[in-house]
């Protein structure tokens, strides 16, 4: 049985992307909302539509561009996306999980995240080195035949690399970027939290939640990618503070966050 997003059409998809470029990722980058600004770091880049991927949507939600950036950062090759597909928008979690099996297709074997996420406990604009996450979206992107390639039961016992995360934080200290560290509950959205799913978030033990991101690592470990994720706090979470969330106000905190944001990838990927 041949899946609509799964290892073959993960193939096509790359086979696609590398008639229009010549460069093979050590690293593949995923961008969140707001955050796609990294892109503009990247040298010599190969920008290609979504449109122009197949199996890929258009992008839909402000501030993801929906274009595949191909180029070096920090003199090492990536791929990055500057948008991602949410369930949220009526995809399926396969789907969702998708550009990560067309990155890991193109020889990516490492995989950075990031989101916008909002606050359980942290300050709104402070960086979180994501350590663990909680997948509250009840899907998962492996459901159905196993995918060649993939690892039936992946161990997620530790989904977010530990030795990535030691070069994050020393990162962070060489630079003087504050940095906390954090649990990540993704959540399926489109409404934000309400005040009482708030406090069960926090019992639960998370310290931001969002709405992406759980997919992209779940199909990232299956294929054994090393994992990455950092979480740009935009916002406390609905009962945290007195004024109600908009989108809008996301996009203001990550353009306020974003070149710390980018000065940390840079220097990661740099230290691979």
């Amino acid at each position: 049985m041949t899946r609509t997003f799964g290892t073959q059409a993960a193939v096509a998809a790359a086979d696609a992307v590398r008639a229009r470029t010549r460069v093979t990722p050590r690293v593949g980058i995923i961008l969140g909302s707001g955050l796609g600004g990294i892109a503009s770091a990247i040298e010599g880049p190969t920008r290609i539509p979504y449109g122009d991927v197949p199996g890929f949507p258009a992008a839909t939600i402000a501030g993801h561009a929906g274009e595949l950036i191909a180029g070096t950062l920090s003199g090492t090759p990536v791929v990055a996306l500057s948008g991602r597909f949410h369930m949220y928008e009526g995809h399926d979690a396969a789907l969702a999980g998708f550009p990560v099996r067309v990155l890991h297709a193109l020889g990516a074997s490492t995989l950075i995240v990031s989101n916008a996420a909002g606050s359980a406990r942290l300050v709104p604009g402070t960086l979180m080195l994501i350590t663990d996450h909680i997948n509250l979206m009840f899907r998962s992107p492996l459901i159905g035949p196993v995918e060649d390639g993939d690892v039936r039961f992946p161990d997620m016992s530790q989904p977010y690399d530990p030795e990535l995360r030691a070069i994050a934080l020393r990162v962070a200290r060489e630079q003087g970027i504050a940095l906390a560290e954090g649990v990540y509950a993704g959540l399926l959205g489109p409404a934000y939290e309400t005040r009482a799913e708030v406090r069960m978030l926090q019992t639960l033990g998370a310290d931001a939640m969002g709405m992406s991101t759980v997919p992209e690592v779940v199909v990232a470990r299956a294929r054994g990618m090393r994992v990455l994720g950092v979480s740009c706090v935009t916002n406390f979470a609905s009962g945290l503070a007195a004024a109600p969330i908009t989108h809008d106000d996301v996009l203001e905190t990550t353009a306020r966050v974003a070149a710390r944001l980018q000065q940390l990838v840079r220097g990661v990927v740099a230290a691979l």
